[in-house]
């Protein structure tokens, strides 16, 4: 299976009034991780979008754990576990020192300029 690990530090404009690590970044770093995923293949969301092939999330799943705080240094990993010819379903693991602290999930759909849904790419649906 295709996997990568990018680090991510913590900053302060992205906790609450806790210092902790507001719940709705971390969709946006699970976002930065498969992007970099997807980067470490020679490829961008951006020469995907030139090319007319868009990835939506048709689903998120985060399980937290134990929460991060300001100034943490994350690890995530990110896992590519299925994909179709429309669909790209991606795992994602947050640790901290080693220790994981948050698990998800999301499936991606490709829509074109559209917005209906179309085939990926092969090389990309071929990305396990």
């Amino acid at each position: 299976m295709l996997t990568g690990e990018i680090q991510i530090r913590v900053r302060y404009a992205e906790t609450d009034r806790m210092g902790l690590l507001h719940h709705a970044n971390y969709l946006v770093y699970f976002e930065q991780a498969r992007t970099e995923l997807l980067r470490g293949r020679h490829a961008s969301y951006k020469e995907l979008e030139d090319q007319g092939y868009f990835l939506v999330v048709a689903k998120a799943e985060v399980k937290f754990k134990n929460p991060a705080h300001y100034d943490d240094v994350l690890t995530i990993r990110t896992t590519v576990t299925r994909t179709s010819a429309v669909r790209l379903e991606h795992k994602y693991e947050v640790f901290r020192d080693g220790a994981l602290i948050t698990e998800g999930a999301t499936t991606l759909a490709c829509v074109g300029r559209d917005g209906k849904l179309r085939e990926m790419p092969q090389w990309l649906s071929e990305t396990k």
